[in-house]
Order: C-alpha cells, then structure tokens, then sequence
C-alpha cells in the first residue's frame, strides 16, 4: 500500500543560501585515468569500445552507437531507458579517450524500423479501417490514420523524434525505409543475396517445420498489392540483385530485390545494419538474446563484426510480474512525470541494468529524493567517486565532462520530495500547488521557489490526490501515546514559530525516550506520531515537518489526535 511516508526523511529541512562546494577541477589526463579503472557500468561498457579499437576506429571514422525503434507503436519508458543508457555509454567512451561531445569521435543513430509490414492493427489507433486495409505493407507505405503525416511510420517517427528531443538527447534519425529506397542498403543486400544460403543454414535449424518451408532471408514487396512477403525466394543473380518468387495470385515473379523492392527478415536485417552502418555498440533487452546469437553468425557470415553490446533486465510490475502491455501492468512514461522529475527517471533507471527493476509508482518518490541526495553529495566525493555516482552520469549525459560544463553538480533543494508529500497529505482535499506553494515561501521566503522546486510541488499534490489521500487513516492514541503527545504540546505551546527544524526534531526525540511514557524504542514513539497525526505507517522527521507545516498548525493536529482518544 502506498501511503504518504513511503519516503523515509533522513535530512532536515534547511534553508537555502549555504553555496554548494565547488566540484573539484580535474584534468582531462585525469579523468581519462580515473575513467580507464572506474568500475562504474557505462565504464565497463565502454572498455569494450576500447579493446574493440585500441587506436581508435580505421580510418578516423567516429564509434557508432545504435538503438533500434519500432515504429508501429508510440514510444514509452523502454524507449527512454534504451536512448539514455546507450549515451551514457557513449560519453563514458568519450570520456576514456579524451574527447568531447563536440568533437565528432561517436556517433548515435537512432534507427526506425519503418520498412517492416504492419502485422496488426494496434489497439490503440483512431481509424483503424486505414490499417486493417493496409496490412503487410511497409509502414511507410501506409496512410496516417491521424491524418498529419504522409504515412503511419512517418506519424510515429515523428513521435519518436519529439520524444528524443524532449529529454535532450543528442541523435541522428534514421530510417529503414529511406535507407532500401534510395539504395543506400544496396551493396549489403547484394551480400546478403551472396551469402543467401549460408543465412539459410543458420537460420533454418532455429525454425519449427512448418516456418521452415516459407523462410527466406530475403521478403519481397509484391509489385500488385505492394504487401511484404513471407514466401521462399530463389536468388537469381546476386550482383543484379534479381530475385524470383510466386506472388499473392500465384504468378511467378522475377524482380530486382534493391531500391526498395524487399525487405529482409528481422534477425538477417539486424545482421545487415550492423554489417552497412558499421554498427560498433547497441544493446537490447533479455527477450532478444537469441536474436542477438543469430545476428552475431549472420553478419559474420557477410564479412562484418558484430557490435559490442549489453543484454539488460526487462522491468517488473509492482508484483514482480513481467510488464505486459497487453495486461496494462506498466507504468508509462507520462504516469512517471506526473508523479515525479525527469531526472528521478533517469536515476531510477541507471544502476545494475542486468538487474530486473519494479517499475510501479511507489518507486517515484524514493527516486527523487535519492536522485538530490546524489546531486548534493557530488562535489564532495573524490574522483573515482564521482565516476561511480549516478548524477556525474546524467549530468553529463547531453554536456561536457570538466565541472565547469556541467552546472548543477552540489545543487540541493530546501525541501525534501517526501517531506511535502506528508505536508499534502495532511492538508488532504484542501493541498493545491498554491497552498504548498505558500507554506514554503512563508518559511523558506521569497525567491526559493525554483523551477526545480515547482516540479516538485505539482507532482506532489499529483501523487498525494491519486495515491495518498485514499488511503490515509488517522487511528486513535493510546494512553500512553495521548500522554507523550499532551507533553510535546505543551512544548511548542512555548515554541515560537521560528523555531528550527533542529530544535525542534531534539524535543521531539527527548520526549519519545521519557520512561513515564514506557516507550520501548524510539521508533515506536515516531510510527505513534504518524499514525496518530499523520495516518500514516512512516513518516518524516518530526522536527522538519512541524518547521515547515507550522507550529500552530501541528498543535492543531495534535489536538484532533487527542479528541480521539
């Protein structure tokens, strides 16, 4: 169950105005040794890049990182997760070797499969009709059933392109399709046909009986009904690129697999990119793992080297299932920043890629403020530290490496995420952005109320309204409980308003280890103040939240608790 204190407080509430160290300056010679040992995960990665090229790529030519996008659907959180852990690779590798995003050493495609064959209308597309006429064609080659694109590839690569560009990625967009038709495919596809049978002896053993019999490397387009073809193909010349297959209506064909006339099966067409584009690195999740051994035989069998690469964890549900978009047990990326900050995502996602990760809204809150407690602690870390602290990563995700040219590093916020979503929670039905808003300008002043701190107030009341409030439960105080909170009653009836958070957080521990009030540990002492005052099983530090929510206000709270006994 998630409540209001899923989010333990472990730092007061402070004010801001203590300037964060400064992150210490390192040399590029530096970074580069610290970076070469570092056993940070995109490091890892990346020393296969170095083993790969030990004096850089032949000819000068930048690295290439790849991740692969099937644009039948709109892209979600896997997306993300994909483009981001790739960069971070590639600035990893830039680091290792000295160089500079602006110096053209790597490169990163994002690369749409949009040549292959709608194979299902998906569910959640207005005008099917459009489609379900359309099926087995290139996506490209189908018309936009949104009605703003000159094909449904075309609408969905350019969802894909805004999504990238959303979170600042840096990327060069291609697509498959522009790639077969303008010939750019050609020389590897005549390889490909070259090699047709040697494919054929790699693929054929992995395949049921039954797909045997129709398999081929190579699917034709059908010149009558423009459809992608899953029918045997005879190569007939392989330097013409002439190919001979029975279409649809039974008519035998012979026409040229080039300039878009064909398109290859999936495993064949991964080995092909990575053969035509040089592909150095990309990686996929554990459900391609096979498509990965196979692709590695094929593009070997057409003379290039399969990429290096990562197979990550897929995400659980909050059961420990797997996420299932058929089921609807994920969380999507929308779902994520309303709830939380872009940069919580991205930390959320960083460590033990070979780890599964739950991936349900109870995770939002603790990644926010994990994500500033990083952030804070950065520049105060030694080198290889750093190396391994999740924000030197993010920071530098879409920048530079030396401190000056990744601001932010040391910055904090003067409120924790978890600290206002108790405050929320507390002013259930009447918690607004504006009310939140007000509490902390009254006690932080004016000016605190950063971009970053707006983010954290909207998705606040976001995640209290829909998460929260439904299941808080203030319960009754027992005796001895109703007695402790009579005597820190008493106390701040003498507190001033302006009391700080320290002080306040003392008395409150001084009263919870009275032997009168027969506590037997202070924790029990605290889940009594958050069951009683906040309804709630954990909570924040007393002291920080009574600074924040107000000290007549807390007696307030106390007196409601004291009626129920």
């Amino acid at each position: 169950m998630l409540s209001a204190v899923s989010v333990p407080v472990t730092s007061p509430l402070h004010k801001p105005g203590n300037p964060a160290k400064a992150l210490a300056i390192m040399s590029m010679e530096q970074l580069i040794a610290a970076a070469r040992v570092s056993k940070a995960w995109p490091f890892e990665e990346a020393r296969k890049l170095l083993k790969r090229y030990p004096d850089g790529k032949p000819g000068g030519a930048p690295v290439l990182f790849e991740t692969g996008y099937g644009p039948s659907g709109l892209p979600h959180i896997g997306t993300f997760q994909e483009v981001l852990r790739t960069t971070l690779v590639r600035r990893a590798y830039e680091a290792m070797i000295g160089a500079r995003p602006e110096d053209g050493r790597t490169r990163l495609v994002a690369f749409s499969d949009d040549m292959d064959g709608l194979r299902k209308v998906p569910d959640n597309i207005q005008n099917k009709a459009v489609l379900a006429e359309n099926l087995g064609k290139p996506l490209t080659r189908i018309p936009d059933p949104f009605g703003t694109h000159e094909s449904f590839a075309h609408h969905n690569n350019a969802r894909l392109c805004a999504f990238l560009d959303r979170f600042g990625f840096e990327y060069e967009f291609v697509s498959s399709s522009d790639c077969y038709n303008s010939g750019a495919f050609d020389d590897a596809l005549r390889q490909v046909l070259r090699k047709n049978k040697a494919i054929l002896d790699i693929m054929l053993p992995t395949l049921r009986e039954e797909r045997r019999k129709t398999y081929s490397p190579v699917l034709p387009v059908s010149p009558t009904s423009g459809r992608v073809l899953q029918v045997p193909v005879e190569v007939i010349d392989a330097e013409a690129g002439i190919i001979r297959f029975t279409d649809e209506d039974g008519t035998v064909v012979q026409q040229s697999a080039l300039g878009g006339m064909s398109k290859l099966q999936w495993k064949v067409d991964w080995a092909m990119r990575w053969y035509a584009l040089s592909v150095d690195y990309e990686m996929c999740g554990k459900d391609l793992t096979d498509s990965v051994t196979q692709s590695g035989r094929i593009v070997q069998v057409l003379g290039g080297r399969k990429p290096e690469g990562l197979i990550y964890e897929l995400f659980l549900d909050e059961k420990g299932e797997k996420i299932s978009k058929s089921k609807g047990n994920g969380l999507t990326i929308e779902e994520w920043l309303t709830y939380g900050s872009q940069e919580s995502l991205g930390f959320y996602i960083f460590p033990n890629p070979k780890s599964a990760k739950q991936l349900h809204v109870g995770v939002i809150p603790r990644a926010v403020d994990d994500y500033w407690q990083f952030r804070a602690t950065l520049p105060t870390q030694e080198l290889d530290k750093q190396l391994g602290n999740p924000v030197w990563h993010l920071l530098r995700a879409n920048g530079g490496f030396v401190a000056k040219e990744a601001p932010g590093a040391g910055d904090s916020l003067p409120v924790t995420y978890g600290l206002l979503l108790n405050l929320a929670s507390v002013l259930g039905t009447e918690a607004s952005e504006e009310n939140l808003r007000e509490y902390l300008q009254s006690f932080l002043g004016d000016g605190s109320i950063t971009p970053d701190v707006e983010v954290l107030i909207a998705t606040a009341v976001a995640y209290t309204r829909d998460y929260i409030a439904p299941t808080l439960s203030k319960r009754a105080p027992a005796a001895n409980e109703a007695a402790a909170l009579t005597a820190l009653d008493a106390y701040l009836a003498t507190a001033a308003e302006d009391t700080s958070a320290e002080d306040l957080q003392t008395e409150v521990y001084e009263i919870g280890k009275r032997e009168e009030f027969g506590f037997e540990s202070l924790r029990d002492w605290f889940k009594a103040l958050y069951q009683t005052l906040l309804g709630s099983e954990q909570g924040p530090r007393m002291g920080s939240f009574i600074a924040l929510y107000g000290v007549a206000n807390t007696r307030r709270l106390i007196s409601e608790a004291l009626a129920r006994a």
